[in-house]
């Protein structure tokens, strides 16, 4: 099986018809898995869950891990570029060829599975390759980024070393509830017995849902409010010392946002949290979170106008996003690319960025089994904010559109959707533009 190959398989498997239900419940991935010979249970896990945060944190817990010196494992979603990006080891994705060697190795047993539960989803097939691949090249450790919820996201059937939530808000309303209360429950639910549980989650409503269930099954809670402390330092706002009743450490990220400094500190509860032996030391943590790299959160492109890239793409999101661009830029003039999928709040992502930016471009984006939010209802949307709007259906042509309305001291703003960020990222980096650290 060739690379391009596995990605057809793969995508085949999206049906847009298919609800987003059928890939929730633990039983066909269980089966999976069982028929893979268990990979998930050859190395110790670190289960990474919230609405917003989540894959940033899980970056940067196994970037402090192989700081260490430990061989860690990485799963986040969604990729940016290639489905390769699922599933690394030490910072570095599976090869193209290793990916279709695991994939095509696996057909047996997603025949097996097909026959006794059904096909394997997209997701369950990617998620259940990563932990062939992780057991095959012996990681010591893999953190794992939660997909949708918790209760019964596939990755729910790993017995970690430790819990993460990291934030709970409105996502994925359709199926796990339209309140926070229902949305805390379904995270809670990778709570698991004598498991410690960090929690960066602040809303009252959903720490008293997410406590109560973790009380009832023997969760040890740690709230990163109350096991961390953090000071500024150096004048620098990626610079800060976080103190901890055991350690202190003086971190540099080169990361930008208030919301990663959030996440830094859950990250660094977390790693405490571990038993003694994957316990990293204060100088390894302050060396992976000095080098950690997380493609479109906050990311910055060179360039007149300088490009930021950040995928808001529900409305806590966007929120940590107005709160990063009026940190950074101030004094700059802020327009802003954006395109959002069906089904999510794209009242809530607009109003967020409406009083900081002069203009939208709004536009749509292809990929399979996803609808975009039609560009023209996005800027009715947009109107109702009092901002001038342009839609313009193809990301390519809004892009040129953006660049050409901003001024060299500008700051173009890419948000909303990973599919309409990673396609502008795409882009920007195939014309030579540079990444600003």
């Amino acid at each position: 099986m060739t690379y391009e190959e596995a990605e057809r398989y793969l995508i085949g498997l999206i049906d847009e018809a298919q609800s987003r239900h059928r890939g929730l419940g633990l039983d066909r991935i269980r089966a999976l898995l069982r028929a893979l010979g268990d990979p998930q249970d050859a190395y110790k896990t670190v289960h990474v869950g919230g609405t917003s945060g989540k894959g940033s944190t899980a970056t940067m817990i196994a970037a402090a891990l192989t700081a260490s010196g430990l061989r860690s494992g990485l799963h986040v979603k969604p990729h940016l570029h290639a489905l390769t990006e699922r599933a690394s080891i030490d910072g570095v994705a599976v090869s193209r060829e290793r990916f279709a060697q695991l994939l095509d190795e696996m057909m047996p047993a997603l025949d097996k599975t097909n026959d006794e539960h059904g096909r394997p989803t997209y997701y369950e097939t990617l998620l259940a390759l990563a932990f062939t691949y992780f057991a095959r090249e012996g990681v010591d450790v893999a953190v794992i980024e939660v997909g949708i919820g918790g209760r019964l996201d596939g990755t729910n059937v790993l017995l970690p070393e430790v819990s993460v939530i990291t934030s709970v808000g409105y996502d994925h309303t359709d199926v796990l509830g339209d309140t926070i209360e229902a949305i805390a429950a379904e995270k809670a639910g990778i709570a698991k017995a004598d498991v410690p549980l960090v929690l960066g989650v602040e809303r009252p409503e959903a720490l008293n849902v997410i406590e109560a269930h973790a009380e009832a099954i023997g969760a040890p809670v740690r709230r990163v409010v109350d096991v961390t402390e953090v000071t500024p330092y150096g004048g620098d706002d990626r610079r800060f010392i976080v103190r901890t009743a055991s350690a202190r450490y003086e971190i540099a990220l080169p990361v930008l946002g208030a919301f990663q400094r959030r996440n830094a500190r859950t990250a660094i509860a977390a790693l405490e949290a571990l038993p003694p032996g994957l316990r990293p030391a204060p100088e390894a943590v302050e060396r992976g979170l000095g080098s950690v790299v997380i493609p479109a959160r906050m990311e910055i492109l060179s360039g007149e106008p300088a490009i930021v890239l950040d995928i808001a793409h529900n409305a806590e999101k966007a929120q940590h996003l107005a709160e990063a661009l009026r940190e950074h830029f101030p004094e700059r003039r802020l327009r802003a690319l954006v395109a959002i999928g069906q089904g999510k709040d794209a009242h809530a992502i607009l109003e967020a960025l409406a009083p900081l930016v002069s203009s939208f471009v709004v536009t749509s984006f292809r990929a399979a089994g996803r609808k975009s939010l039609a560009p023209q209802r996005l800027a009715q949307l947009a109107q109702q904010f009092g901002v001038p709007v342009a839609a313009i259906d193809r990301p390519a042509d809004a892009f040129a559109l953006a660049l050409e309305r901003c001024a060299a001291d500008d700051v173009l703003v890419v948000t909303g959707s990973t599919f309409v960020v990673a396609a502008v990222r795409q882009i920007a980096l195939e014309r030579g533009t540079a990444v600003r650290g």
